[in-house]
């Protein structure tokens, strides 16, 4: 027999979009271990989300402004960002059906020139 071993761990980012938040499986969420906070951004043109982290410092220095911030919180197995405006207009740019509890599941991957997880929403992987 052939049989191929699965790993515990996932390799690969795997956002989840609901109405309210992005909760980011494990792999996803090693990139925010030491982010206080981060930024939410949208790409209207590629259809893109970018979330990238505020260091501690970062965020003392203040050189972001505090409405641009936004608290993510970070578990052993998922970090979530919760911001429920922001997912509406994400639904909107990607038609997303968010009510009723639906969520889309996205692969992300990290941008090491932007310095942020990039969500592509031209590709849900899955509907919940």
């Amino acid at each position: 027999m052939s049989f191929v071993w699965t790993s515990k761990k996932p390799n690969e980012g795997i956002a989840t979009l609901y109405l309210s938040n992005i909760t980011l499986n494990k792999s996803a969420s090693m990139h925010f271990d030491h982010a206080y906070s981060v930024l939410l951004g949208i790409d209207h043109a590629t259809k893109r989300i970018a979330v990238k982290p505020i260091t501690k410092q970062e965020n003392e220095r203040g050189a972001i402004p505090e409405e641009k911030r936004h608290k993510i919180t970070v578990r052993p197995s998922y970090a979530r960002v919760c911001n429920k405006k922001f997912m509406l207009e994400v639904a909107k740019l990607a038609k997303l059906n968010l009510v009723d509890n639906n969520a889309y599941k996205f692969k992300t991957i990290w941008s090491k020139q932007d310095d942020a997880l990039i969500i592509d929403l031209n590709q849900p992987e899955e509907v919940l």
